[in-house]
C-alpha cells in the first residue's frame, strides 16, 4: 500500500482505511472509477481489500484526551505561524488543509520532544447529506483510520461477500455514463 501525503489529507500522511465499512469503501472506489469523486490516482477498475490493523500508539480522535492534544497543537501552530508573519491554512470543503497542518504539527512536536511517534490516527468523519431534516447524522458518516506506521498492517483479506464488494474480479468494469442528455 502506498501512503497518501497530500496537503488536503485531513489526518496527515498515511494509508487510509474505512473502519468496519466495506460498503463505504466500495462506494468510494466506484465513485472514483466513474469520475464522481476526485482521487490523485485514477481507479480503472473499482476494487477493495480489507486489512487487519493493530492501532498501536494511536491518536484516537474519538477520545477526549486525544482531542485536547489536537487543541494544544492548534494553539502551538497558530502561535508559530503568527510569529512568522504567515497565515494559517484554512479548511475549504473537502480540502482540509488546516486539519492536515495541525496533525503534521502534532507529529513534529512529538519528534522534537522525544515522544514516541503515533502509529495510527483514528477519527469520525462526517460526509454526505443529512439523513433527515435537522439531523447531525450524515449519509456517509464513518470512522477513518490513517496508518502512519505500515508495520501496523498485519494482513489483508477480501471482504465478504466477494460478489458484493468486488464484483469485477472476473468481469470487465464498464464506466457509468454521467453526461447530460
Amino acid at each position: 500500500m502506498n501512503p497518501s501525503n497530500n496537503a488536503w489529507d485531513w489526518l496527515g500522511g498515511g494509508i487510509y482505511f474505512w473502519e468496519q465499512d466495506p460498503q463505504r469503501a466500495w462506494e468510494y472506489a466506484k465513485d472514483v472509477a466513474n469520475g464522481k469523486q476526485y482521487n490523485k490516482k485514477k481507479i480503472k477498475t473499482p476494487f477493495i481489500i480489507g486489512a487487519i490493523i493493530e492501532l498501536g500508539n494511536c491518536l484516537n480522535l474519538v477520545e477526549s484526551q486525544s482531542l485536547s492534544i489536537l487543541e494544544a497543537a492548534y494553539t502551538g501552530l497558530n502561535k508559530l505561524v503568527n510569529e512568522s508573519g504567515e497565515t494559517l491554512p484554512q479548511n475549504d470543503g473537502p480540502k482540509r488543509l488546516l486539519d492536515c497542518a495541525v496533525l503534521k504539527y502534532v507529529h513534529q512536536s512529538r519528534l522534537e520532544n522525544g515522544d514516541p511517534p503515533y502509529d495510527t490516527i483514528r477519527s469520525a468523519f462526517d460526509e454526505g447529506h443529512k439523513v433527515f431534516p435537522g439531523a447531525s447524522f450524515t449519509s456517509r458518516h464513518h470512522i477513518q483510520v490513517c496508518v502512519i506506521n505500515p508495520t501496523m498492517i498485519k494482513g489483508y483479506f477480501l471482504p465478504l461477500p466477494i460478489e458484493e464488494f468486488n464484483p469485477y474480479l472476473n468481469r470487465e468494469f464498464i464506466k457509468e455514463d454521467h453526461s447530460i442528455r
